[in-house]
């Protein structure tokens, strides 16, 4: 009777894919326990209780140790049991918990006695009980309305991730495995890792902020080791992993020794499995033209000289072609209402947050309507989708003015795998209002304010003589020519004189300059209302953007 009573748990609480012989169930749902007595349980005379204890030192008073009361009739929202069945010794309990129960491994005890005087008996099951997140309960914060979204974010073991360039958008299919034997003990195994204290396990906003600073292994012996180097001999490469199986076994079964390496997919791609895992709807996310932004001024900064030379000790802010990071789903009761729904979480070590390699989980609709000043991180997600590209260049008094700036070059094609198919979803309009809007000029503004520089949108500046660059049909290929154009343009009705600037320099997908290869400044002058083309020699382009 046990593994039936196993079977139609597992059934009603969306458990049955994973492996194990625990008792799986998810928080705030009613579930069935049999228990077998030495002798026939007499409801007059015997008392009974059930005790769950989870985490090194459990208390009453955190929600780690929690005593369920037999009652009569069940009430929802709070832990207690009811006896349904009884036959012989046997008797067949139905148990509820509350939908903000802490989740994690429980042990459990059956306390026993009766008013004859006689002392307590306390019996422990050899099967432990592992509580989940449910986001098919209405009162759980992780809650998802929509039947089809769960079987994609919770349930689906295998996804998409995205990758390459706007231009040329890769795929890789990732298996995330979150069913897989050993992976659910794994998952429990790095939340013990952290230092997470056990009564912080029933905040979803805590467990996603928690397993985003896990899965890097900066700062606190996590799941991967980040490379970038272009040098993975002491290790597996990046772009040779295709799930987050045997990354996540080799973690847990060497005691929390770092696996090498992962870059951004990977992180995420496991970040994915984790909280699926646990219950939390999660998603793979990917930024092309993402920045990252190092002194929190929400811009996206290039400095040159006096000369217009780039000043490289300058120039940290980068735009990497592509990033790929996750978003989970949960209602946010710390925040003011509006803010639940996806929430921005990023594992890849980047910048610290509070002193440690973790970001988010950040409000996608504060991202939008850039009120980065709404926890977790928001600032640094923001300026990854939305933030302007503004070119300063040094006066002779050694201070700055701005003299030109971007203001669609960052966050384009935001891309996740479609609910119930392998094609793309763009989910741009989520991130940011339409780029060039009133509305995402507002955000821009907006989340400016806030940052290390505040007075960057405060100075009115003509922007009367435009400058594109084009590129012929596709763009480049890899090996083949890139045939440039650059196309200035005098929008004024005045005569103007300027010097065009132009400089091709060979670029990792990080973002990061490898070397320049040509360098062109030329005056042009134009009458009003004129256009002009300077066509560039063809360039060679040796572009980097391949994976390792």
């Amino acid at each position: 009777p046990e593994s039936e009573i196993t079977g139609q748990n597992r059934q009603e609480h969306h458990t049955e894919l994973y492996h194990g012989e625990e008792l799986i169930i998810r928080r705030g749902q009613t579930f069935q326990i049999e228990l077998e007595l030495n002798r026939p349980f007499n409801a007059d005379t015997d008392k009974l209780h059930l005790d769950l204890k989870t985490g090194p030192l459990p208390m009453v008073s955190k929600g780690t140790h929690v005593i369920i009361p037999l009652v009569d009739h069940l009430e929802d929202e709070r832990w207690e049991a009811k006896i349904v069945e009884q036959n012989g010794n046997k008797i067949k309990l139905s148990v509820n918990s509350p939908a903000s129960a802490v989740c994690g491994l429980y042990g459990l005890t059956v306390a026993c006695n009766s008013s004859k005087g006689e002392a307590a008996t306390t019996h422990s099951s050899s099967k432990n009980i592992v509580m989940l997140f449910n986001p098919w309960c209405e009162e759980d914060t992780v809650f998802l309305d929509d039947e089809d979204e769960r079987k994609e974010y919770v349930l689906n073991d295998i996804g998409r991730i995205y990758y390459g360039t706007e231009k040329q958008i890769g795929a890789r299919t990732w298996n995330f495995g979150q069913f897989h034997e050993g992976i659910l003990e794994a998952c429990l195994f790095i939340l013990e890792k952290s230092d997470m204290p056990a009564s912080g396990r029933a905040d979803p906003v805590n467990v996603v902020r928690v397993i985003s600073a896990m899965i890097n292994a900066q700062d606190d012996f996590g799941v991967l080791v980040g490379n970038w180097s272009g040098d993975y001999s002491d290790g597996v490469s990046p772009a040779a992993w295709s799930g987050s199986v045997e990354i996540l076994r080799k973690y847990h079964s060497s005691n929390g020794t770092p696996v090498s390496y992962g870059q951004c997919w990977v992180f995420s791609g496991v970040t994915t499995t984790v909280l699926r895992c646990l219950g939390i709807p999660a998603r793979s996310v990917t930024n092309f033209q993402s920045a990252h932004d190092t002194d929190v001024s929400l811009t996206t900064d290039v400095y040159f000289d006096e000369e217009l030379e780039p000043i490289d000790y300058l120039n940290s802010d980068s735009v990497w072609n592509f990033h790929v990071w996750n978003d989970c789903w949960m209602a946010r009761p710390d925040l003011p209402p509006g803010h639940g729904g996806w929430q921005a979480v990023d594992a890849t070590p980047q910048e610290t947050s509070q002193g440690t390699f973790r970001c988010g989980p950040a409000s996608v609709n504060a991202i939008r309507s850039g009120q980065v000043y709404l926890k977790h991180d928001t600032p640094f997600v923001f300026a990854e989708v939305n933030s302007d590209k503004i070119y300063w260049q040094r006066n002779l008094d050694g201070t700055f003015s701005q003299f030109h700036s971007e203001k669609k070059a960052v966050g384009h094609c935001i891309s996740t795998k479609a609910v119930s198919s392998d094609e793309r979803a763009d989910i741009t309009h989520l991130y940011k209002q339409q780029e060039g809007s009133e509305e995402e000029r507002i955000a821009v503004e907006t989340a400016s304010r806030y940052g290390s520089k505040p007075d960057t949108y405060s100075s009115p500046m003509a922007e009367d003589v435009s400058v594109e660059v084009k590129m012929e049909g596709e763009g480049p290929r890899m090996g083949a020519d890139a045939k440039l154009s650059i196309l200035v343009k005098n929008l004024s009705s005045q005569p103007r004189r300027t010097t065009l600037h132009s400089q091709v320099a060979v670029m990792y997908y990080t973002g990061v300059l490898k070397g320049t290869i040509k360098k062109d400044q030329m005056p042009v002058e134009l009458l009003p209302n004129e256009g002009w083309l300077s066509f560039k020699a063809d360039i060679t382009t040796i572009f980097i953007l391949t994976m390792d």
